[in-house]
């Protein structure tokens, strides 16, 4: 379900790709393509997803990899760039096409601590500057309890506790109490 409406049974190529383009992803590796730039990744959505003008797509990765303090990076390759860039690089791919919604799949994994608190406040800065909805799947409870509005838990594919971080915190449920440490 998306906004109400059951995409599942969506079989229109035309109404699916609609659907698609209100969203963006940012895959655990970044997922950058090795062979193209920086320039040339974030523009890569742009092509299949939009119906923008070729004229604009430089113009809207600058605008995307200012927003994510890559603005000198745009001729390097993802061979060239560190963990915590590949992320910005490939964030500002998954917004470029501006999305509604961003799922992020363990956006902190194999950081050190001050690139993931890096990464951490650009989801929250692109969350508010954006106004996208952001979907988070993660294994890190601080990032969950710091940038999260409602929190959802599971345990072999259910959800176990879900609510506000207010809320899980003043839970008594016996699956909490390891995050109350």
């Amino acid at each position: 379900m998306v906004d109400g409406r059951d995409i599942a049974d969506i079989d229109d190529e035309f109404e699916l790709a609609k659907v698609r383009s209100d969203f963006g992803y940012l895959f655990q590796g970044g997922a950058l393509f090795d062979s193209l730039t920086v320039m040339e990744n974030v523009t890569f959505g742009l092509k299949y997803l939009t119906k923008i003008p070729k004229k604009e797509y430089s113009r809207i990765a600058r605008e995307k990899l200012a927003l994510v303090g890559l603005e000198n990076a745009e001729d390097k390759k993802p061979a060239e760039l560190s963990g915590g860039m590949k992320k910005r690089a490939a964030l500002a791919r998954a917004i470029a096409a501006e999305p509604r919604y961003i799922f992020y799949d363990e956006p902190t994994t194999g950081l050190d601590p001050l690139t993931s608190d890096m990464v951490m406040n650009l989801i929250s800065d692109m969350a508010a500057k954006l106004k996208i909805t952001s979907i988070i799947v993660t294994h890190d409870i601080r990032l969950a309890f710091t940038i999260s509005t409602r929190i959802a838990m599971l345990d072999k594919g259910k959800f176990e506790v879900t609510g506000t971080p207010e809320d899980l915190r003043k839970s008594s449920s016996p699956d909490l109490q390891d995050v109350h440490r």
